[in-house]
Formats: structure tokens, sequence, C-alpha cells
């Protein structure tokens, strides 16, 4: 039975050369990072006033296939919860660790009440972590 998974590897790339890779990866197959200008955490929690420690680099970073997404939610706009793809990184013992959450065909079936979508969606993870895989 396949269960929700937490995918997590590693690179020897900084958390921005790993972003800039992934974009150049993604954007072979038509996906695109599309908060490219807010993933840092940092800069985004000091916009709010919130001050995070010394070294925090996390980035969090959302990809997306635009053509594939609005295909997919005109045809139903409730499988909106389940698309957002984030892709977390940052620094651990000199090294950048990236982690990437993706939920079971069970699991989306039962948030989701849609007989296409389950499989599509999970289709979708695997592409994002063979991305991940060449990106790093």
């Amino acid at each position: 039975m396949q269960k929700d998974q937490v995918y997590a590897t590693e690179t020897s790339k900084s958390t921005k050369e790993f972003a800039q890779s992934l974009g150049a990866v993604a954007k072979k197959y038509g996906f695109v990072i599309h908060n490219e200008n807010n993933m840092d955490m940092a800069h985004s929690f000091g916009k709010h006033g919130a001050e995070v420690a010394e070294g925090f680099d996390l980035h969090m970073i959302q990809i997306c296939k635009p053509e594939k997404a609005a295909k997919s939610l005109s045809g139903n706009p409730e499988r909106a919860i389940l698309m957002p793809k984030f892709i977390m990184t940052f620094t651990k013992d000199g090294k950048t660790q990236i982690r990437f959450l993706s939920f079971s065909e069970a699991n989306i079936r039962a948030v989701v009440d849609d007989d296409l979508f389950p499989a599509s969606l999970v289709e979708t993870f695997a592409k994002i972590r063979s991305m991940i895989d060449e990106a790093r």
C-alpha cells in the first residue's frame, strides 16, 4: 500500500544554487517556480517584522505546472486544496537539505472526491521527486 511520503535528500549546492538548478530543470518539463521572489523565508519573515536566528536559510519553493494546474482546477476547483506543492530547503551540517511531502493516492481520494485527480497528482509528485534528483 502506498503511503504519504517525506522525500528527503541533500546536495552540496547552496539553497540558492539548488533553487536555480531546480528552476532550470523544472522549465524543461513545463514547470515553474511560482514564488521565486519570496521563497527565502528569512526575507519573508523580516518583511513582516519577525526576527529569525542568525544563519536562518529556510527556502519554501513552490513548484507549479501552470498548464496542467489551470486545466485541472477548471475541471474541479475542489482540487485546489492539494495543488500547492512546496519543496523545502535548509542547511544542516554544511549541506543543503531538501524535503518534499507527497500524499498517497488513497489519501488524495479521501480529501477530494474525484476519479481522475488522485492518479494524476501521484504522477506529478513522482515527477517533482525526479526533478529534485536532477537538480541536486
